[in-house]
């Protein structure tokens, strides 16, 4: 009878104890993280380059622009991502690598790929571009008037001022795991570039300070970065990683390469003129950030580089506390 009374007591107190590690947890999406939401935008290129009229997706609002009219994120939606429309000397192409997919049970979701641009120019092939799919909270500045714009373009990061313990969503991932990633800038024959490309995670909290010119400098108060080099064999959902607050140069899991600090990443001061951000050292522990940065990206290295068919399906994307 006691030891009948024990275990009874026992499985109460590991109930309790889960039950109060389930409110422990509070999941809060990020705005239009759920991906069941996309802006359809219908594009009509220039004749030179073939004339098609072309369909490439934003997240936000359920609705259908057609015509070439430059984006801004539209609903209070802060994502971003790849897909632009751009216009070099009356030019106007578009390039699409994130497309609205399919996640079986649970709606709609993001689909990123790296892939070869090609442009026709009178139906010659004249350039050929690497492009990777990628979606992070920020914004870009339509059109895009030439190779440099991009990174100036990007508004990186949304103001935030909370310490979430974790980020948590669902993810897919298809990979060919070639030895080595390719550089492919349309100027340029294609060259080789070391190392296996993977899909990334990076997530970082930045403590912002503008100055009387407009300069932006950062502490990095929290960091999180995550690395798919390998397929998997369906969508692992609720995937949760866990942030990581300071100075983390000591930390066992640190790399340099991806969780260093930055200055190569552009943001609109409050001028509304595109600058670097650039990252002055550690902040402490204990700070509150003032900007959330996040992104997801089918490939690693920069521009131009990648693996031609890398794919990174993510859904249901919040922050846990």
């Amino acid at each position: 009878m006691e030891m009948k009374l024990l275990r009874k007591i026992a499985a109460s107190m590991l109930l309790a104890t889960a039950a109060v590690c389930s409110h422990a947890q509070k999941f809060e999406p990020i705005a239009y993280g759920n991906m069941d939401h996309w802006v359809v935008r219908n594009i009509k290129e220039s004749a030179i380059i073939g004339g098609k009229t072309k369909t490439i997706y934003a997240i936000g609002p359920s609705t259908t622009i057609n015509g070439n009219t430059p984006y801004k994120n539209m609903g209070g939606s802060p994502w971003g991502s790849s897909n632009v429309m751009a216009k070099v000397m009356g030019i106007v192409k578009t390039n699409n690598s994130v497309y609205r997919d399919v996640h079986p049970g649970h709606g709609h979701c993001a689909k990123m790929t790296t892939h070869i641009e090609t442009c026709k120019a009178l139906g010659i092939v004249n350039i050929k571009v690497l492009a990777a799919g990628s979606i992070y909270l920020g914004d870009m500045k339509e059109p895009i008037t030439g190779t440099k714009d991009g990174p100036k373009n990007m508004n990186w990061g949304i103001r935030f001022n909370k310490r979430p313990k974790a980020l948590r969503y669902d993810y897919k991932v298809a990979v060919p795991g070639t030895k080595n990633r390719i550089k492919e800038t349309g100027f340029s024959g294609k060259t080789t570039v070391p190392g296996q490309d993977y899909c990334i995670t990076v997530l970082y909290l930045q403590k912002r300070h503008e100055d009387a010119k407009g300069n932006i400098t950062a502490k990095r108060v929290g960091t999180l970065v995550v690395k798919y080099g390998k397929s998997t064999a369906g969508w692992v959902n609720g995937a949760t990683y866990e942030i990581l607050y300071g100075d983390i140069r000591h930390n066992p899991h640190y790399n340099a390469a991806t969780m260093g600090l930055r200055s190569c990443d552009y943001a609109r001061n409050s001028k509304g003129k595109s600058v670097l951000v650039r990252e002055t050292g550690w902040a402490d522990a204990n700070e509150t950030p003032t900007h959330l940065v996040l992104q997801f990206s089918s490939s690693h290295g920069g521009a131009y580089i990648g693996t031609p068919g890398n794919t990174f399906w993510v859904d249901n994307v919040g922050l846990v506390y």
